[in-house]
């Protein structure tokens, strides 16, 4: 089948295609796969807006706390969760971006912008990494008194409670709506639940009179946030490179060689775009087979990968008839373009 033929057309299905329809109505077509993606972008964004309320309070009284009692341990959870906070602001404008039609410029949308606002999180997890320890580190030479000890307790309690409900609510949308992005906020944001108790442990060896337990306090803590650096960098990171999860390339191989009049699978990708996928795959089918034939095989193989791979909107199906013994590759003339 050529390339102009990859898409398919579903303006004339089947008898057995509208019977299937008819007992489980839905439609394929891109205006109606592009209502879905809206809801999830909209329910990612309710979500970045919601927890940025909620971390944006926390770390205000966070503020206050510090300004009175000068903890640095306190003062680097504070910057921290700051920082968590606004990182809903880049993965929102990358939602916002994503729920734009692609143009003929940028033709595969713009759900890549999701990846950009990930390379933004990373950056500034890196710099309040980078910040915590610089001031731990100076009140390690410098130590001073902790005052107000016990409203360092409690406004370390409120940061964890802050983040852990944050945590839950990302992590429970970001998997809803398929968006890796959002879960791996939400994973920060527990870490970053973790690091206020630890300001308990500073605030603890403070009371007791040890200058050096805040400072030390706040060098764990910058080893916790470049340990969720270093975790979100290896997200991002396989996301820009297009990795996805090997089980849904066996779950998309199942479902392929499951449908009738599929010989072969050849070439399977999948690619993620923002939290939606795309696939590509090339098909062996009945070398004798109509064209006709050959298209509803494509059809119906594309009908059942959008029905078995989660959040995948769109596939690409090329179908390629099983060569006769001794028959040349009819793919040869292309081999100098691919070498």
């Amino acid at each position: 089948m050529s390339d102009r033929h990859r898409h398919h057309d579903h303006h004339h299905p089947g008898p057995r295609h509208r019977l299937a329809h008819l007992l489980a109505p839905h439609s394929h077509d891109t205006a109606d796969r592009l209502d879905p993606a809206l809801e999830s972008s909209a329910r990612g964004l309710r979500a970045l807006w919601v927890s940025l309320a909620v971390l944006g309070v926390t770390a205000l009284a966070q503020a206050a706390v510090v300004l009175a009692s000068g903890s640095v341990a306190l003062l680097g959870d504070t910057v921290h969760n700051a920082a968590d906070a606004l990182t809903a602001v880049p993965l929102g404008v990358a939602f916002v971006l994503g729920r734009r039609a692609a143009t003929r410029r940028f033709t595969y949308g713009y759900g890549r912008a999701e990846d950009l606002a990930g390379i933004v999180i990373v950056l500034t997890i890196a710099a309040s990494a980078a910040f915590a320890a610089w001031t731990a580190v100076d009140r390690l030479f410098d130590p001073r008194p902790v005052a107000h000890v016990p409203a360092v307790a409690v406004a370390a309690l409120v940061g964890f409670a802050g983040n852990e409900w944050v945590a839950r609510y990302r992590i429970r949308t970001g998997r809803a709506i398929g968006s890796a992005a959002l879960v791996a906020d939400g994973l920060h944001a527990r870490t970053d639940g973790f690091t206020s108790l630890a300001v308990l442990l500073g605030a603890g060896g403070s009371a007791l009179g040890w200058r050096l337990a805040d400072p030390l306090v706040g060098l764990a803590i910058t080893a916790a946030i470049a340990l969720v650096l270093r975790d979100a960098a290896r997200e991002v990171f396989r996301r820009v490179m297009d990795a996805v999860d090997p089980a849904l390339v066996d779950r998309a191989e199942r479902a392929l060689a499951e449908v009738p009049g599929v010989r072969g699978v050849g070439e399977l990708r999948l690619r993620w775009i923002g939290h939606r996928l795309r696939a590509e795959v090339a098909l062996l089918v009945d070398g004798g087979a109509t064209f006709r034939e050959a298209h509803r095989v494509a059809v119906d193989a594309e009908h059942a990968l959008l029905h078995a791979v989660p959040r995948l909107t769109a596939a690409l199906v090329h179908a390629d008839p099983e060569p006769d013994p001794g028959e040349p590759d009819p793919h040869l003339a292309l081999a100098h373009h691919l070498s």
